[in-house]
C-alpha cells in the first residue's frame, strides 16, 4: 500500500469563496499558481490580500510539491497544469470572472491557460515568468535526469532580509525537463492569448534570466498591457520587498478588468 505524503503546513492550499458585497455584486475569482519546487506559501499573503477584498481566491498546491523533492520527480508539466485547471474551472463555475496570475512557473501555467481558453479569462498577472532559458546546461538535461536525481535548489531568491521561501533545496532534473519541454510549446502558442496582462519583473533576477520577457511580451496578442518593473525584489517578489506593491496594483488591475 502507497502512503501518500505528508504534506508541510507551509504548502497547504488556500481556498476562499467570493463575497459580492464587497465587489459590487458581481462574484470575482483569482487564481494564483506558486511556481517550481515551490508551494502555497510564497502566494498565501497574495492570495488573502485580495481575499480581503471579496475576490474568491484559489491557490492549490502543485503535485509534487510541499512534501519532499523526490515527490515533484514523479510528478510532470501536464500534472501540474492539470491541477491549474481543476482550480480554473472551479472558480468559472461558481463566479461571474476569473482572473488568473503566477510566479515563475506559475507565470507559465496560467499564460498556457490563458492561450488555452482566450474567450474564459478577464485578466492575466505574471511575476518573473518563465519560458525559456540561456543556460547552455540544459541540453544535457535528458541524460543527467537518470544519473543523477536533483541538482542544488532556486528557492530564496529574496532580496529582504530575514525571509525564507516554503521550497525545495533542490531542483529534481526529470521535473526540470519536463516543464522545460513545455515551454517551445508554449511559446508558439503565446500569439491565442488577447486577455490584458500585468507583468511584474525583478530588475535582479537569479533564476529567470532576461531571454522570457521579449519572448511574451513580443508573442502575445493583447492591446492591454502593463509592464512593472520590481527595483527593490529579486526572483520570488511575492514575499520580498516588492511585495505590497504587486498585492495592490494587481487588486486594482483585476478590478478594472472585470468591471461590467
Amino acid at each position: 500500500m502507497t502512503s501518500t505524503p505528508a504534506v508541510l503546513a507551509s504548502a497547504q492550499p488556500l481556498s476562499v469563496a467570493a463575497r459580492p458585497d464587497l465587489t459590487d455584486g458581481r462574484r470575482i475569482g483569482v487564481l494564483l499558481s506558486h511556481g517550481f519546487t515551490g508551494s502555497p506559501g510564497s502566494m498565501r499573503a497574495w492570495g488573502e490580500h485580495l481575499a480581503a477584498k471579496g475576490y474568491a481566491v484559489e491557490v492549490p498546491r502543485l503535485p509534487g510539491h510541499g512534501t519532499h523533492w523526490r515527490d515533484l520527480n514523479t510528478t510532470t508539466w501536464a500534472d501540474w497544469y492539470g491541477e491549474v485547471c481543476r482550480a480554473f474551472e472551479k472558480l468559472a463555475a461558481e463566479n461571474d470572472a476569473v482572473v488568473v496570475g503566477g510566479l515563475s512557473m506559475g507565470g507559465a501555467l496560467v499564460l498556457r491557460l490563458a492561450a488555452d481558453n482566450p474567450d474564459r479569462i478577464a485578466g492575466v498577472v505574471v511575476v518573473n515568468p518563465a519560458v525559456a532559458i540561456k543556460r547552455w546546461d540544459v541540453k544535457l538535461l535528458p541524460v543527467l535526469k537518470h544519473l543523477v536525481g536533483a541538482m542544488p535548489g532556486i528557492s530564496s531568491d529574496i532580496k529582504k532580509e530575514g525571509v525564507v521561501e516554503s521550497a525545495y533545496q533542490h531542483t529534481p532534473l526529470k521535473a526540470t525537463h519536463s516543464m522545460m519541454s513545455a515551454w517551445p510549446v508554449l511559446v508558439a502558442d503565446l500569439g491565442a492569448i488577447t486577455a490584458p496582462l500585468l507583468y511584474f519583473r525583478s530588475t535582479v533576477d537569479h533564476v529567470v534570466d532576461e531571454l522570457s520577457e521579449p519572448l511574451i511580451l513580443d508573442r502575445i496578442s493583447s492591446t492591454d498591457v502593463t509592464v512593472t518593473r520590481l527595483e527593490e525584489s529579486y526572483h520570488v517578489a511575492t514575499v520580498d520587498n516588492d511585495a505590497e506593491r504587486i498585492f495592490a496594483d494587481s487588486a486594482a488591475f483585476i478590478a478594472r478588468v472585470t468591471a461590467s
